[in-house]
């Protein structure tokens, strides 16, 4: 098929999730001139009214009328769908994006954890799917606006039906405004993103504190070391096309003493009240080492803190 073909049929895109993420995403790609269409749910009025406003480290802007909904049966169905809800709304997917597809449609996870595609595809068997992982530091601080404090690439990776072709002229699409998408085996990004979500999003709670405490205080470091170890050590049993090495933990850590200080998400939906993604960030990937034959007891206590800690 040619190419600029495949690049005409993803030209519509719908956001389910605009919070920091997603709404960094979906207001790039509206501001480049794509054709986006944000499902919204708070702040649904504000921004039909004000519209939305992206303060970011690489340049603000206002999107002064975007496509907003208050609910999928109002949409129209697209070619693309970038799915950036936190993982315990998943359940809600199944009603949500019907309205949303057609015959040809993508649907892209742009989520943290392990088993997403999965349960989506048991709901949806005939779904094309991509899971991608976000390397941002975003937030919606209030309504309407959108903070975005450090990085903004993705991860791009097959999981059911996509070619090769499509999953570029979706990169292309990326690249087109701004945003870097590395197209990568899925698997091996889903457990290179674990690495750092499973010790600083779970540890941020337990301990009560944000990321530059977390690895500049020499106890909490080391937990972090050997939390991100074990993770490491398990993608080792479950034979990834590409090997994790043992040192991706200390780049972890010297990555994130150069970020900015803030509170990671998990820590942010705890002081908030919310729902914790313990079962796709934790329970999942020790399941899926244990079938391969590898326990992460430091992991294990960690997600069974979470636990406790959400009742």
């Amino acid at each position: 098929m040619n190419y600029n073909l495949i690049m005409s049929n993803l030209s519509s895109f719908a956001v389910v999730g605009a919070g920091g993420v997603g709404g960094y995403f979906g207001a790039k790609l509206a501001q480049a001139g794509k054709q986006v269409h944000f499902l919204l749910n708070s702040d649904f009025a504000h921004v039909k009214q004000h519209g939305l406003q992206v303060t970011s480290i690489h340049g603000d802007f206002r999107l002064n009328h975007p496509n907003v909904y208050a609910t999928s049966a109002d949409m129209p169905a697209c070619d693309v769908v970038l799915v950036c809800l936190k993982t315990t709304h998943n359940h809600l997917l199944s009603s949500i994006l019907p309205p949303l597809l057609h015959a040809h449609t993508i649907v892209v996870l742009i989520q943290n954890g392990l088993g997403m595609e999965q349960d989506l595809q048991h709901h949806f068997p005939h779904l094309r799917i991509v899971g991608s992982t976000a390397f941002i530091g975003a937030s919606k601080p209030e309504p309407g606006h959108i903070l975005h404090q450090d990085n903004g690439w993705l991860t791009l990776g097959n999981y059911s039906g996509v070619d090769d072709e499509t999953l570029q002229a979706l990169a292309t699409h990326f690249a087109e405004v701004g945003v870097k998408a590395r197209i990568t085996d899925l698997a091996v990004a889903r457990w290179r993103k674990l690495v750092w979500n499973v010790a600083f999003n779970g540890l941020s709670v337990a301990l009560n504190t944000t990321t530059d405490q977390l690895v500049f205080n020499p106890h909490s470091r080391l937990i972090l070391l050997q939390l991100m170890h074990e993770v490491i050590e398990a993608s080792h049993h479950l034979q990834l096309s590409e090997t994790i090495p043992m040192e991706f933990a200390e780049q972890m850590l010297v990555a994130t003493e150069q970020m900015s200080a803030y509170s990671p998400s998990m820590r942010l939906d705890y002081l908030h009240g919310r729902p914790l993604e313990v079962e796709y960030l934790y329970t999942r990937p020790l399941q899926e080492a244990l079938a391969a034959g590898y326990e992460m007891p430091t992991v294990q206590m960690l997600e069974r803190q979470l636990r406790f800690l959400t009742k």
